[in-house]
C-alpha cells in the first residue's frame, strides 16, 4: 500500500480521506509484548524511513502525541495494562486500519 511505511518495529500510515497520519511501535519478545500508537504529523511521516537506523525512526515517532499504549511483559507488569490517551484519535486510527485491511 502506498500510504504505508514500515520498519523493523514500527509502521506508519496515512489516511487520505481524513488527512491524518498514524504510527505504531510494537516490541515482541519471549518476555511479552508492548505496543504504542501515535498520531503523527505530515512532516514526521515524510521523514520516516530516511534514517539508516530504525532506532532513529522510532525516536522521531515518539516525539508525536501518544494515543494508546499496551504493555504485557514479565518484566514489570503482572497482566495486560492498557491506557488510551486520546480516544478520538484512537478510534480514527482503528478506522484507518480497517480501511487499509480492506484495500490489501
Amino acid at each position: 500500500m502506498k500510504n504505508e511505511k514500515k520498519g523493523n518495529n514500527w509502521t506508519a500510515y496515512h489516511d487520505p480521506d481524513a488527512g491524518r497520519y498514524f504510527a505504531e511501535i510494537i516490541y515482541t519478545s519471549r518476555e511479552g509484548r508492548e505496543q504504542y500508537d501515535y498520531e503523527i504529523t505530515r512532516d514526521i511521516y515524510s521523514r520516516l524511513g530516511t534514517f539508516e537506523d530504525d532506532t532513529d525512526n522510532e525516536r522521531l515517532i515518539k516525539t508525536a502525541k501518544m494515543t494508546y499504549s499496551f504493555e504485557n511483559t514479565m518484566c514489570g507488569t503482572l497482566g495486560p495494562e492498557r491506557m488510551v490517551w486520546d480516544e478520538e484519535a484512537n478510534e480514527a486510527m482503528h478506522k484507518c486500519e480497517q480501511k487499509r485491511k480492506k484495500k490489501i
